[in-house]
C-alpha cells in the first residue's frame, strides 16, 4: 500500500542563510581547517568552512534562478540564500527516496513565480510513501543506475584529458624538421555573414520551413550537435551562397564568449548556413581534419582569445584569423595524427554513447519504479 502525504507531514523545509564569516569562499576542495562544503545554487559549491548548519542527510531545492534544481546531499553542509533544505522528519521515509521521487516534481505548478520559490510551495508537495522496504529496493536499483552513470562520466573526463594532452604534443610542430609555417588565409577561404546580410526575426522559421542557422550553442566539446536550432528562410539562406554550409566544413566562433569554439561540420541534417558570430573555413588545402585539431589546440586558443581581446564582447577579426600561423607537415604527418587523434575520439565518442544508453535506461526505470497510483 501506498501512502501520499504532504511534504509538510514527513518532512521538516528549512531555508538556507547568509554564509558563515568564517569559511574559504571559491575553495574547490576540502581542508583540515575547512572540511564542509557551503552549498549556493544548483550544484554550485560557494565554499568550505570549519563549522556546518545540517548534521544529515537532506535534499536541496533552488529556489532562485534555477528554480526546482534538485540535489541530494550527505550530512554535514551549510547551505545559503538561495537553497530550500528538505529532510525527512520519520523514519518511515528515506532521504534518498525523497530525492529520486523530487527529480521529475514541476515545480513550475506552485503557486510561486518562475523566479523564486517559497518554502510554503514545497510543503504543500504530495508524494508517495510505500513501505520502507519498497524504497529501499528502488533506491537499490537507481543507485546502481546513477553509480554507472557517474562512473561513465569520470571516464569519459578521463579520456578527454588524455586525448587534449596528446593533441597538444602531437601539435607542437613549429620549428621541427620539414614543417612550414602557412598562414590561415593560405590554407583555406575564410567567409563569414556579411553584416548587412544578417538577419532578424521576421527571416526566422520553423524546423522543417527552412535551413538550420548555425551558432555557437551547436558546438559542444568540438563536435556538432542539431538539437534546438535555430532555422532561417530559404530566401535569406539563398542571398549568402558564400556561407552555405557542408559536411567536411570548418565552423569557427569569432564572436563572443565562446569565441575560439571549432567543429569540423558532419551529419548535417538538412541544409545549413552560419549566424554571425561564426565563420566558415572552405576549400581547405591541407588535410582539413588536421586543421580542425590544431585549430583546437591550447596553443592557438590562446593566441585567438588574447587577439580578441577582453571586452564585453571578444572578437577576433576576419583579417586577424586570416593571418593565424599554422605549422604545417607534410601529408603523411598529417595523416598519422589525424590518425591517432581520431583513435581518441572514437573512444570517447563510444563511451558517450554508453552514457546516452545508460542514462535513457536509468530514466526508464526511474519513471517505472515511481510511478504510484493515488488512492481515490
Amino acid at each position: 500500500m501506498v501512502e501520499w502525504k504532504k511534504i509538510e507531514e514527513v518532512c521538516t523545509v528549512l531555508t538556507g542563510g547568509d554564509a558563515p564569516r568564517e569559511c574559504a569562499k571559491g575553495q574547490l576542495e576540502p581542508t583540515m581547517e575547512y572540511p564542509y562544503p557551503i552549498y549556493s545554487n544548483g550544484d554550485e559549491i560557494y565554499g568550505f568552512c570549519s563549522t556546518y548548519r545540517v548534521n544529515t542527510d537532506a535534499v536541496t531545492i533552488s529556489s532562485i534562478g534555477n528554480v526546482g534544481s534538485v540535489f541530494y546531499r550527505a550530512a554535514n553542509f551549510t547551505p545559503i540564500i538561495r537553497l530550500k533544505v528538505v529532510i525527512p522528519s520519520t523514519k518511515l521515509l528515506s532521504t534518498r527516496f525523497l530525492y529520486y521521487s523530487l527529480l521529475d516534481y514541476s515545480f513550475v505548478g506552485t503557486n510561486s513565480s518562475l523566479s523564486s520559490m517559497k518554502a510554503a510551495d514545497i510543503k504543500r508537495i504530495l508524494i508517495p510513501i510505500p513501505s520502507l522496504s519498497e524504497q529501499q529496493r528502488i533506491v537499490g536499483i537507481l543507485d546502481t543506475f546513477t553509480a554507472s552513470i557517474d562512473n561513465l562520466k569520470a571516464q569519459i573526463a578521463q579520456r578527454r584529458k588524455q586525448y587534449e594532452f596528446y593533441r597538444d604534443q602531437l601539435l607542437d610542430l613549429e620549428g621541427k624538421e620539414g614543417v612550414e609555417m602557412k598562414t590561415l588565409g593560405e590554407l583555406c577561404e575564410i567567409k563569414g555573414r556579411i553584416g548587412f546580410r544578417g538577419y532578424t526575426r521576421e527571416d526566422q522559421v520553423e524546423k522543417g520551413e527552412g535551413v538550420i542557422s548555425l551558432s555557437p550553442g551547436n558546438i559542444e566539446n568540438g563536435q556538432m550537435i542539431y538539437n534546438g536550432c535555430t532555422y532561417i528562410s530559404w530566401e535569406k539562406y539563398e542571398e549568402s551562397p558564400e556561407i552555405k554550409t557542408y559536411n567536411g566544413d570548418i565552423i569557427f566562433c569569432k564572436t563572443g564568449s565562446t569565441v575560439g569554439k571549432v567543429a569540423m561540420v558532419k551529419e548535417l541534417p538538412c541544409e545549413a548556413t552560419i549566424n554571425p558570430q561564426l565563420v566558415v573555413l572552405k576549400e581547405i588545402t591541407i588535410d582539413s581534419k588536421f586543421l580542425y585539431y590544431i585549430l583546437g589546440t591550447y596553443k592557438l586558443q590562446s593566441i585567438v582569445k588574447r587577439l580578441a581581446g577582453v571586452g564585453s564582447v571578444p572578437n577576433i577579426s576576419q583579417e586577424k584569423l586570416s593571418n593565424l600561423e599554422i605549422p604545417v607537415p607534410p601529408p603523411f604527418d598529417q595523416h598519422r595524427i589525424v590518425s591517432i587523434l581520431d583513435t581518441f575520439e572514437s573512444s570517447i565518442s563510444n563511451l558517450e554513447a554508453q552514457l546516452k544508453e545508460r542514462e535513457k535506461q536509468y530514466e526508464y526505470y526511474r519513471n517505472k519504479l515511481l510511478t504510484f497510483e493515488k488512492a481515490k
